[in-house]
């Protein structure tokens, strides 16, 4: 199944400081999903935001909040994250002992439920979810920070999962390093869904983050000779 190219800017990358402004301008500037990650300085070194921000910038936006939970356990958050408006909630499989149940626990929210796999985690850990989940995030650099450089290997990673997903209606996400420059790459790989924090937000300049996801989108769609 054909799916459109969808941008996703993560507001890791935002500036804190006006986020309500950086959210109107990447909502106004073609963005498809509006990104969240959160970290808890246990399963990432890193410790970013929690169901708050999510709350306080769903008014701002009609677009999809996508929640990527780069935390452990993930279960106990779900329904606040749920609460607070995400419309997708995607969980790492390395990060619990249960994730069918985790799932099950983020569609009985009435949620999009997502499933993430970290570099060195093998695609065959979600085969058996893969009826559970609609959206695959492929994490491409080591979760945990931002404006990291993209992983090559994770472009035959990519291929696998779109093989494993089939005709099936889910997401292919991909995030880490992503940018114009490897867009093509990445959709001819089967990603059709970029998380783009560092080359959409560089230097918080809301008048580029039209071009810049525009950029990345149309590489994505680009016809080759």
């Amino acid at each position: 199944m054909s799916r459109p190219i969808r941008i996703a800017p993560s507001i890791l990358s935002a500036d804190f400081t006006r986020l309500g402004d950086e959210i109107r301008a990447i909502d106004a500037g073609g963005a498809d999903y509006i990104h969240v990650d959160v970290m808890d300085g246990h399963f990432v070194p890193n410790i970013t935001i929690g169901p708050l921000i999510v709350s306080a910038i769903r008014p701002l936006t009609k677009k999809l909040i996508d929640v990527h939970l780069m935390i452990a356990p993930a279960d106990p958050y779900l329904g606040a994250f749920a609460r607070a408006g995400a419309d997708s909630i995607t969980v790492h499989a390395e990060a619990g002992p249960h994730l069918h149940r985790s799932l099950q626990a983020i569609r009985a929210e009435g949620k999009r439920a997502g499933v993430a796999i970290n570099p060195a985690t093998p695609v065959s850990a979600i085969e058996h979810v893969i009826g559970d989940v609609d959206l695959v995030l492929v994490m491409s650099v080591n979760p945990g920070f931002g404006g990291q450089k993209f992983i090559p290997e994770s472009l035959n990673k990519i291929r696998q999962v779109r093989t494993l997903i089939g005709n099936r209606p889910i997401d292919l996400q991909v995030d880490g390093g992503v940018t114009e420059h490897n867009a093509k790459a990445l959709a001819d790989a089967g990603a059709d869904l970029y998380v783009a924090g560092t080359s959409v937000f560089a230097g918080n300049d809301p008048k580029t983050y039209a071009g810049r996801i525009a950029a990345i989108r149309n590489a994505a769609t680009a016809v080759t000779a």
